[in-house]
């Protein structure tokens, strides 16, 4: 990042609203932060939370922590508090940075951080507005080593018991799965432009760091709106995006599509949940041939790229279309045994799909047994994806092996809901799976036998398990619907609830048990 900055000093970095950066003012601000951070006892290899949308000053953090080789864990803005409680404690972070208007989020729940020393508010700090603040610290380098294997950021994915687990990553990870992102995608020349969305702690920050090192520029949006974001992409003459099978819809679909100039768009990358055929011919008919779609996870990834040549083409004996694309030359993809990770399927057979790569995580933060769950002896990642390789290498995902839900790219766990409903006193047992939704792809709705005493038909019991799971867990984690009954749900001869016999009469008639938006 030093380099890519003393190399493109003049160049533009940032964009965000009216506010540009050229690359060495991006730099000099990162470099304060990262004196900042040291200011408040910060060492090389603490965590450190933040909460922010996409904005100048998450470029100030994002390249300060990582110049004093701090360790980024990224709260998520529409996560519940005791989400956010779980991610600071359990990675022990001892300080957080979190942006004014989302201050009060944090501090509501500061006794309940108890390894948290500092709560940094931007703009809050010894009577000065955030600028000022800044400015109060130098803008030269921190003395600080970095070995490419020191940890560099924990993301967190959703937990099969309801609590996140923290996928960590080094800075080689983290610049591996960079790297490979970009390999299929047709060569950044400095200069050209790409777009953030969604927020540069989710999915678009895998295209943040590899845009900066190629003398890029990249364009922060803080919120998703189809009209503004398709303004965005013209008058900034976006080359490169990522977006999530939901908002290509909206953006597609969007009435000024397809009078705008899009000489400029070179890629959009398609990730975060499957994607329905007609959202993905409707993306090229709209935008041109620039669709990208890829395959992996915050635990793996990227494991299998196409573009769109390939993405629409008719080759015998596969269906691209219906794929996801095939193993990137960088990456291993197998298709194990779902009873005995050791065993690899034949070319053509269902089984789990598993996946070596540079850019996967090194553990589950602190959490030994989750590693030892998903990470094989021979240094696989097991998705937790039922697939199955046709003979020109193609990928097609058919189910989830472990109930997992995704709605509109992000990732749902059924027990995050079942947990959270089961406190319900009318509740006496709860499923929660995935069905088809027209919008997100698919939808949590969770099943419910009520208490005795209880009728099915209260609409005040379904009122209240919603705002529980919204306020417990998130408003995007709520279940689409509730359904309440009398009769006891399906269980397998050793008592487990039977989840897939209730979701089957959603999927009938569907070839893939997985739904794209």
């Amino acid at each position: 990042m030093r380099q890519a900055a003393r190399l493109n000093a003049d160049r533009v970095a940032v964009i965000h609203g009216e506010r540009a950066l050229t690359f060495a003012e991006a730099w000099s601000r990162g470099m304060r932060m990262a004196n900042a951070l040291q200011s408040f006892g910060l060492k090389p290899g603490d965590r450190v939370g933040v909460l922010e949308d996409n904005s100048i000053e998450a470029q100030d953090f994002y390249a300060g922590a990582t110049a004093a080789n701090l360790v980024r864990v990224p709260l998520y803005a529409r996560n519940s508090r005791e989400s956010h409680i779980h991610m600071l404690t359990h990675t022990g972070c001892r300080a957080v940075v979190v942006a004014e208007h989302y201050a009060d989020e944090i501090e509501s729940i500061r006794d309940d951080l108890p390894t948290v020393e500092h709560v940094i508010v931007r703009g809050r700090h010894d009577g000065l507005g955030y600028e000022d603040w800044l400015a109060g610290f130098p803008d030269v380098e921190p003395d600080v080593a970095i070995d490419p294997d020191d940890w560099y950021i924990i993301r967190h994915t959703g937990g099969t018991t309801g609590l996140s687990k923290g996928v960590a990553y080094s800075h080689r990870s983290w610049l591996a799965a960079g790297r490979d992102w970009f390999y299929n995608f047709p060569p950044m020349v400095a200069g050209e432009r790409c777009l953030h969305v969604g927020p540069i702690s989710h999915g678009s920050g895998y295209l943040y760091t590899p845009t900066w090192l190629s003398g890029g520029a990249n364009v922060l949006l803080d919120h998703f709106d189809p009209s503004e974001t398709i303004e965005t992409m013209e008058r900034q003459r976006i080359g490169y995006m990522f977006a999530v099978p939901a908002m290509l819809n909206a953006l597609a679909r969007e009435p000024s599509a397809r009078t705008r100039d899009w000489s400029a768009l070179k890629v959009v990358q398609i990730g975060g949940a499957p994607i329905a055929d007609e959202t993905a011919l409707l993306g090229r008919e709209v935008f041109g041939n620039v669709l990208y779609q890829g395959f992996g996870q915050t635990e793996a990834l990227p494991v299998c790229m196409m573009g769109p040549d390939e993405w629409f083409s008719e080759v015998e004996g596969s269906t691209p279309l219906r794929s996801t694309g095939r193993a990137l030359p960088f990456a291993y993809l197998e298709i194990r045994d779902p009873e005995d990770a050791s065993v690899e399927m034949p070319i053509g057979d269902e089984g789990e799909i598993a996946v070596k790569c540079d850019g996967q995580m090194l553990e589950f933060w602190e959490n030994p047994e989750a590693t030892a769950e998903r990470i094989t002896s021979d240094g696989f990642v097991l998705t937790g994806d039922i697939g199955r390789l046709d003979a020109n290498g193609y990928l097609y995902v058919l189910d989830r092996k472990d109930d997992m839900i995704i709605s509109g790219g992000f990732n749902i766990w059924p027990a995050e809901l079942e947990n959270v409903i089961a406190d319900h006193p009318g509740v006496v047992e709860v499923a929660v799976f995935a069905v088809p939704h027209d919008r997100w792809g698919e939808a949590p709705v969770a099943v419910c036998t009520v208490a005795a005493g209880v009728s099915p038909e209260d609409p005040t019991v379904v009122s209240d398990i919603t705002r529980m799971c919204s306020e417990r867990l998130g408003s995007y984690k709520k279940p689409s619907s509730v359904e309440l009954r009398v009769e006891p749900l399906p269980k397998s001869p050793v008592g487990k609830i039977q989840r897939r016999v209730l979701r089957a009469p959603y999927w009938e008639g569907i070839e893939r048990r997985v739904a794209g938006s």
